[in-house]
C-alpha cells in the first residue's frame, strides 16, 4: 500500500496489536489505520513488487511465465507467446509491504486486546517492476545456429550423433535455445521456422548453403527426369528417390517442408506436395548471385534455365533479395537479402544507409516491412530513423538517414 491513500499513525510495536495485510482489504479511502514496524523490518532486497495488467495476472498466478537471459543481459519475462522487458520504476511515495497475519503473529510484543490495531510493515519499497512488451531477440538464434551448419561432410558420416557429442561445438538442443534466447516458446518456434531449421539427432540445425542448393537442385532434376507434376509430388516416391540419390530421409522430408506446401492430406496413402514457385525461384537466384554482381540479362537467362516445366520466374519475386544499379546503359544486380539483416530497427537502418545513402520507397519497403516493435507502427519507425523528402507530389518519396 502507498502512503497518502489513507491517513496513518506510526506506533511503537509495544503500544499496538499487530495485524496483517487482511486488515487493509476492507479499508475505504480517507479511512485511518495505524502502522507499526514488523520485528523483521529491513531492506529485504530479495522482495520486489511487480505491477501487472489483468491479462497477465492469470499467467503469473498459474506459473505460466519464465525469466530468461544470460548473466550479462537484462532479464526478460516470457509467457507462452510474448516477451516482456522488465523495468524498474521508482516512486516518490512510500510503498509499504505488509505480510499476511500468519506472518506477523509473532511480531507483537504486547498481547493486550485493548491496544490499538496496527498494520505491521515489513519493508518500504522504493518502486516496482513494470513489464513492457518487446520484440524477441532472434538475431542471437541465427548467430548460434550459423556456428555449425549441417553440411555434405557431416551428412556423409556414418555416426553423426557421436561426432556431435564429441565436438559439442555449435550444437544446441531445444532446452539450450530456451536458456540462451530471449524469446517466448512460440516466438522461438517461429524463429526456427523462419531460418528453415531442422532437428537432427536432437539438435536444431540449419543447412549449409551448398547442401541446401544441392538437395533442391536434385529435387528439381528428379522432377524433370521422372516427369512429375510440380503441383502433385508424391511424398513417398520423392523421399525414396532422394534417398537413393544419397540424401538422408529426414533431410529430404525437410526439403519438402521448406520448398513445398501440402495439397492433399493423403488419408491412408502418401501425401501430395506442391512446389512453392517463389521459394524455389528465390533459392535458385541466391545460388546464381553468390559469386557477385551480374548483368540483368545474363542473370535472367541463367535463372529461367534452372526452372523445371510448369514454373515461371518473375523479377518481382526478388523483392528484398536483390538490388539493382545502373552502370552506364547496363543494369547490374547483386544479392542483398533482408534475411541477412538484423531485426533491431536501429541496426537495420544503419546497415541500409551504409548500403545506400538514399532509398526510394519502392526499394526500401521490402527491407523494413518485417520490422516489428510492440507499440510502434511502421510509420513511427520511419519517422524515428529516416528523413523523408519529396520534391513534388507526383515524385517518389526518398528516405535518408536521420
Amino acid at each position: 500500500m502507498s502512503k497518502g491513500e489513507w491517513d496513518m499513525d506510526i506506533l511503537h510495536p509495544q503500544t499496538a496489536r499487530s495485524a496483517g495485510a487482511e486488515a487493509l482489504l476492507g479499508l475505504q479511502p480517507s479511512s485511518s489505520i495505524s502502522i507499526t514496524y514488523h520485528s523483521l523490518f529491513g531492506p529485504h532486497d530479495d522482495l520486489m513488487l511487480l505491477e501487472l495488467d489483468d491479462k497477465l495476472l492469470p499467467e503469473i498466478l498459474q506459473q505460466r511465465v519464465t525469466l530468461r537471459g544470460q548473466p550479462d543481459e537484462d532479464a526478460v519475462l516470457c509467457t507462452a507467446s510474448k516477451t516482456y522487458a522488465v523495468k524498474f520504476v521508482g516512486t516518490s511515495n512510500s510503498v509499504f509491504l505488509i505480510p499476511p497475519s500468519d506472518e506477523v503473529s509473532g511480531s507483537c510484543n504486547n498481547k493486550d486486546d485493548d491496544n490499538m490495531m496496527a498494520a505491521s510493515i515489513l519493508k518500504v519499497a522504493p518502486g516496482c517492476m513494470e513489464l513492457v512488451e518487446v520484440a524477441p531477440k532472434l538475431d542471437e538464434l541465427k548467430l548460434l545456429l550459423s556456428q555449425n551448419p549441417y553440411s555434405f561432410i557431416e551428412a556423409s558420416e556414418m555416426d553423426t550423433s557421436e561426432e556431435g557429442e564429441k565436438t559439442g561445438m555449435g550444437l544446441y538442443r531445444w532446452q539450450d535455445l530456451v536458456e540462451r534466447i530471449q524469446a517466448s516458446d512460440e516466438e522461438l518456434k517461429l524463429g526456427l521456422q523462419s531460418l528453415s531449421a531442422v532437428e537432427i539427432n536432437g539438435c536444431w540445425r540449419i543447412l549449409d548453403d551448398n547442401y541446401t542448393h544441392a538437395i533442391l537442385n536434385m529435387l528439381l532434376q528428379d522432377v524433370t527426369l521422372n516427369d512429375w507434376s510440380v503441383n502433385a509430388l508424391d511424398e513417398d516416391e520423392v523421399l525414396s528417390v532422394l534417398e537413393a540419390d544419397g540424401f538422408p530421409r529426414n533431410i529430404a522430408k525437410h526439403c519438402l517442408q521448406v520448398y513445398c506446401s501440402k495439397v492433399d492430406e493423403g488419408v491412408g496413402v502418401s501425401y501430395k506436395w506442391k512446389l512453392d514457385e517463389r521459394l524455389v525461384c528465390v533459392c535458385l537466384a541466391r545460388e546464381i548471385l553468390k559469386g557477385g554482381k551480374m548483368k540483368h540479362e545474363i542473370f535472367m537467362e541463367k535463372w529461367t534455365r534452372k526452372l523445371p516445366d510448369g514454373m515461371c520466374a518473375s523479377f518481382d519475386m526478388l523483392e528484398g533479395e536483390v538490388l539493382t544499379e545502373k552502370l552506364g546503359v547496363e543494369t547490374w544486380l547483386y544479392s542483398f537479402s533482408v534475411s541477412s539483416l538484423p531485426s533491431t530497427p536501429a541496426e537495420r537502418f544503419s546497415i541500409l544507409f551504409q548500403q545506400r545513402p538514399k532509398w526510394e520507397w519502392k526499394d526500401l519497403r521490402p527491407y523494413v516491412r518485417d520490422l516489428k516493435v510492440p507499440g510502434l507502427t511502421s510509420e513511427a519507425l520511419l519517422l524515428k530513423y529516416t528523413r523523408r523528402t519529396q520534391p513534388t507530389v507526383e515524385a517518389e518519396p526518398v528516405f535518408s538517414a536521420r
